[in-house]
C-alpha cells in the first residue's frame, strides 16, 4: 500500500512532538523546544551545578540571533544520575541535548525497542534519540538538530570537552582539498584525513550523475564542523552537498559574498556564487558544489539561465 505523502511542516511537527515527549519522560517534564526560562527552572533543582553559557557571537548552525548552552552536572533523571549534560538554545528554543556518563543507561536502559546501529553509533530514529555506546553518549535530537547529523557534534562546553568554545574555520570558500572532478583514489585518503570519520556507500539508481558517496564527517566549514556527502561519477568527485542549518543561512551568505562575491543567480530556493559551481540552497539547509560542467549543466537545463 503506498501511503500518501505528509506535508514537511506537519511530518516536522510529528517529530518535534514524539521526541518532545520523549525528553519530557527522563528530564522532569522539559521538553524540546521549550525556552530557556522556562528549562532552566525545570533543571536546577536536579542538577548539582549548573552553569549558563550565552554566546555573544552564535556559530551553532539552528540559532540564527542566540545560541545558549546550559551545562547540568551530575544531573539527577528519572533513571539514574547523569554526569554532565549539555542543553543547547538556539534562539531561545531547546534543540539539542547531549548528555555523558551514566548517559546510557539512565536514558535509553529501559527502552523496550532496538538501537540501529552504524559506525559505532546506535538510533532510535522514531524518537530522535542517537547513542554511542563506547563513550557512553546520548544525543536528543529535533529534527531541525537531525538534518545536519549534530549527534556527530561533541558540545565543547561539556566539562569533559573542556568547557570553552572551539573555533573553526570560518571562510564559505570551498576548501582546497576538495578537488572538484579530482579522482577517487588520490581523494580518498585526504578526504579521511579531513574528516573526524568517514562512510562509504554505493548510490545506485538513486543519482544518475554519481555512482558513490563518500559521506565525511566534522569537516570545518564556514565557522562549524560539518557533514561532506562527497559524490562521485565514473570514480571523479562532480557533487558535494555540505549540509547545514536554517538558523545559519545569513552569515553563509555572507561569508559566500566575502568569498565569490554577489551571487549570480537568486530566486526563493537557490542562490548561485562562483560560476555556477557553489550554490546556497534555502528550501532545505545546505551547500552544493559542482563541476565547471555540472554548474553549467544546471543553470541551463535546471534553472533555464542562458
Amino acid at each position: 500500500m503506498k501511503l500518501p505523502r505528509l506535508p514537511l511542516s506537519l511530518i516536522t511537527g510529528l517529530l518535534t512532538f514524539l521526541c518532545s515527549a520523549q525528553t519530557e519522560d527522563l528530564f522532569h517534564g522539559l521538553a524540546l523546544q521549550e525556552s530557556l526560562g522556562s528549562a532552566k527552572a525545570k533543571l536546577e533543582p536536579h542538577a548539582e551545578q549548573i552553569r549558563l553559557i550565552e554566546v555573544a557571537t552564535p556559530s551553532f548552525p539552528l540559532a540564527k540571533d542566540s545560541e545558549t548552552h546550559v551545562i547540568c552536572q551530575n544531573y539527577t533523571s528519572q533513571n539514574g544520575v547523569i554526569a554532565e549534560v549539555a542543553f543547547t538554545f538556539a534562539d531561545d528554543k531547546l534543540v539539542l541535548v547531549q548528555a555523558r556518563g551514566n548517559a546510557i543507561v539512565a536514558l535509553t536502559g529501559k527502552r523496550k525497542d532496538t538501537a540501529q546501529t552504524l559506525m559505532g553509533y546506535g538510533a532510535y530514529w522514531k524518537d530522535l534519540i542517537v547513542t554511542k555506546p563506547d563513550e557512553d553518549k546520548v544525543w536528543m535530537l529535533t529534527p531541525e538538530a537531525a538534518h545536519p547529523n549534530l549527534f556527530t557534534w561533541d558540545n565543547p562546553y561539556l566539562p569533559s570537552n573542556g568547557g570553552k568554545a572551539v573555533s573553526y574555520e570560518a571562510s564559505a570558500k570551498v576548501p582546497d582539498i576538495i578537488e572538484m572532478g579530482g579522482a577517487l583514489d588520490q581523494l580518498r585518503p585526504h578526504l579521511e584525513q579531513l574528516s573526524n570519520f568517514t562512510y562509504e556507500r554505493e548510490l545506485g539508481e538513486g543519482d544518475s550523475n554519481a555512482q558513490l558517496q563518500i559521506d565525511c564527517f566534522g569537516i570545518p566549514y564556514a565557522g562549524f564542523q560539518r557533514k561532506f556527502e562527497a559524490r562521485f561519477g565514473d570514480d571523479k568527485l562532480n557533487m558535494v552537498w555540505i549540509l547545514t542549518g536554517k538558523g545559519e543561512e545569513d552569515r553563509i551568505r555572507q561569508k559566500l559574498v566575502e568569498a565569490y562575491g554577489p551571487a549570480l543567480y537568486v530566486d526563493e530556493a537557490w542562490e548561485a556564487f562562483h560560476n555556477w559551481q557553489v550554490l546556497l540552497r534555502k528550501d532545505k539547509p545546505e551547500v552544493l558544489l559542482l563541476t565547471p560542467a555540472l554548474g553549467t549543466f544546471y543553470k541551463e537545463d535546471y534553472f533555464k539561465q542562458k
